[in-house]
């Protein structure tokens, strides 16, 4: 058996990612380390997780490119379906994400928007497609 457990972004403050995340999508801490390098959110079926910088660099030592490098968002998407995209979009941004696409109805009827999270990690917030 093969199962799609976690997500793990690379921060340069776990405990202020995961609080957005908390805070902006109602997501439960469900563990923190006491130095606060490594944390993980209740998201479901999938956790998605934070590791700080430093901790990641010592388990990945060939390195890797810091979300943070860049003018645009780092290239990796995180999903968050909701039923009111306007009304998740401006709470994002009130807890400090920036607007990167405005709201979008698509072809097919989906309602989309993109911010960028503390991180610069590119976040779509969005309806269910039916």
């Amino acid at each position: 058996m093969i199962k799609f457990k976690y997500v793990i972004l690379y921060v340069e403050n776990v405990e202020t990612s995961m609080n957005f995340y908390k805070n902006t999508f109602d997501a439960e801490i469900k563990f923190i380390t006491p130095e606060k390098d490594y944390g993980e959110l209740l998201t479901g079926e999938t956790t998605l997780s934070f590791a700080s910088v430093d901790l990641a660099s010592s388990n990945v030592k060939k390195g890797f490119l810091h979300s943070k490098t860049e003018v645009k968002p780092f290239g990796i998407e995180l999903g968050f379906i909701t039923d009111n995209v306007e009304a998740l979009v401006e709470k994002s941004i009130n807890n400090g994400a920036v607007l990167y696409e405005g709201i979008t109805v698509k072809p097919w009827g989906q309602t989309t928007a993109y911010i960028k999270d503390l991180d610069n990690y590119l976040v779509e917030i969005c309806t269910e497609i039916q």
